[in-house]
């Protein structure tokens, strides 16, 4: 098989990485790739958004199956583009995409199929927003309505933050037309999960779980990234809540409610959980696999994702389970100083060829390039590096052990990525 593989992150890398295990493929392309996933598939100079760009080199080069990570190509209907030209392609469809690419559909839905989640508004006017934050309690979630790179999620305590965060919004379009509309909710108490389903839409295989770290500081602690680590499994979700709660209570009636909806959702479904006293509840669903969680995930996955991958884009899921390794993985984000904000670009990362030769140690590219034959950050979100060990514990040593071999000051990290799973293992 020929696969082609959209996107150039982290994700995307693990994905390459796992799919070149495969014995069913003989050529991996990247578009656009990165400097770590060349080492893994061929890269290919076209944007992940480029949807047109990519059907036509699919079409030329007799791609088999084109697997999508990110979230804007299928919110901009490269799989409907794809399907048109017959051509096989794993992900959900422009319709059903809009769980993720819009937060008032995907609240709307859990409202009308009664799946538990947050109280919330939507606000289309600033000046109504603003009358809402005046009469309400405290602390409240302001998000924008559409995509925002896992950074349109604001945390607020109180009724400044709250206008500054609606002002970031509706104002200043931080976020561009994501932000035409904000939807304001309740805040959730409790621990924070991310659970994924691959689908064709009738039948589903449920992934082992992951936590991701979306906060930039230690102790979740100041503005919203893309994810600054990830464990998995998640030991704060146990086998029984999987099954008689979040499988039976969220994850099915929400394939069914898009079948219903006339959505019917192919591809992999995130939802991002929050584990509370009452029970799981969901945060936000997205249309794709969650970025750094993808890279603990496959790092344990003993199964070849390719015939899963394959059936679901042809239609129909043949595979009925997966199997897993009782490891545990832990990825640790190395960004850019500076990450979310602004960061320099071009400074070169070094000593990361100690980390290739390490037991257990992966390392999964995101931001970074080749310049002048040189390694350079060229995103906000440079590496992942990912271990596997006896337990979250075990791994967390070894990925700590790997990233303070990368001794570039311009790499940032967090430091306590697993601890809250510590708590849990015995």
């Amino acid at each position: 098989m020929k696969i082609l593989v959209v996107g150039g992150g982290g994700r995307e890398h693990a994905i390459c990485w796992k799919i070149q295990k495969s014995p069913l493929v003989e050529k991996i392309y990247c578009a656009p790739g990165n400097a770590g996933i060349s080492s893994n598939a061929e890269c290919i100079d076209l944007k992940a958004d480029d949807i047109s760009g990519l059907l036509k080199f699919a079409v030329e080069n007799s791609i088999d199956l084109t697997v999508v990570g990110p979230e804007l190509p299928l919110s901009l209907g490269i799989v409907d583009l794809f399907g048109k030209e017959g051509m096989k392609i794993f992900g959900p469809d422009m319709k059903a995409a809009e769980i993720e690419s819009s937060k008032v559909f995907s609240k709307d839905l859990m409202k009308k199929y009664s799946i538990p989640t947050a109280e919330y508004e939507i606000f289309d006017k600033y000046s109504d927003a603003v009358s809402y934050i005046d009469n309400i309690e405290y602390p409240v979630v302001v998000k924008a309505d559409g995509l925002a790179a896992g950074k349109g999620v604001f945390i607020c305590n109180e009724r400044q933050s709250s206008l500054n965060a609606i002002n970031s919004i509706m104002k200043e379009k931080e976020f561009g037309e994501s932000g035409s509309r904000v939807v304001i909710e309740e805040f959730l108490k409790g621990e924070e999960a991310s659970f994924f389903v691959l689908t064709d839409g009738d039948n589903y295989i449920p992934l082992e779980t992951s936590q991701d770290h979306k906060a930039i500081y230690d102790g979740d602690k100041g503005p919203n990234t893309g994810g600054m680590g990830a464990y998995s499994p998640a030991p704060v979700i146990s086998s029984e809540l999987m099954k008689n709660r979040i499988l039976e209570e969220i994850a099915e009636p929400t394939l069914s409610a898009m079948k219903k909806e006339g959505r019917k959702y192919s591809g992999v479904l995130y939802i991002g959980l929050m584990i509370s006293e009452s029970g799981p509840k969901v945060l936000e669903y997205n249309c794709r696999l969650g970025d750094p969680e993808t890279q603990p995930l496959l790092v344990r996955m003993d199964s070849d994702i390719v015939p899963v991958l394959d059936s679901i884009a042809g239609g129909h899921m043949e595979q009925k389970d997966i199997k897993w390794k009782e490891n545990a993985s832990v990825c640790v984000v190395m960004s850019s100083e500076g990450y979310p904000g602004k960061y320099e670009k071009g400074n070169e990362i070094k000593n990361i060829e100690k980390l290739e030769h390490m037991d257990d140690i992966y390392v999964f590219h995101s931001g970074t390039k080749l310049s002048d034959g040189k390694l350079v950050n060229s995103g906000g979100r440079v590496l992942g590096v990912t271990s596997l060990g006896n337990s979250i514990a075990d791994a967390r040593k070894k990925a700590y052990m790997a990233v303070k071999l990368v001794d570039n000051d311009f790499l940032y990290f967090r430091k306590d990525i697993g601890l809250k799973a510590l708590k849990h293992e015995i």
